[in-house]
């Protein structure tokens, strides 16, 4: 990278895309929303055992996010990747929890809104940035 600029994908200029680097970025998406379950659980008492039960409903939104947004071409991409992957995971998780009757109080809502959007969001920041600095 010689120019440490940002191209329209989001990611930084020179950026090499390889096979197995999306998957990573994949990962490190499922992986966070099981954190932010587990860290809410933990929060409110509960055991980690049921993480995937609180979760599941923001995986499937996660996943549905990568898919809408072709998140393998761009997968550091903050648009389309990180948003779509964000607010999919959000939206329709409180729908799927509100389907089958889990809670979607509307401080739940706000919660998960800030926390996923700041891990979903905020590691993609942190590579740009690591990205934009290698290339200086």
């Amino acid at each position: 990278m010689s120019s440490g600029s940002v191209g329209s994908n989001g990611e930084p200029r020179g950026t090499v895309h390889s096979p197995v680097r999306w998957p990573l970025f994949l990962v490190a998406d499922l992986v966070l929303v099981l954190v932010f379950a587990g860290i809410g659980r933990l929060s409110h008492g509960e055991d980690l055992a049921g993480a995937f039960t609180t979760a599941w409903p923001f995986l499937v939104g996660a996943l549905i996010g990568w898919a809408v947004s072709r998140g393998s071409r761009s997968p550091a991409a903050l648009w389309p990747t990180g948003v779509l992957v964000w607010l999919s995971a959000e939206v329709v998780g409180m729908l799927l929890r509100a389907v089958t009757g889990q809670g979607t109080a509307v401080s739940f809502v706000i919660v998960s809104l800030v926390v996923l959007g700041i891990f979903l969001l905020g590691y993609r920041l942190v590579v740009r940035a690591v990205g934009r600095a290698r290339g200086r």
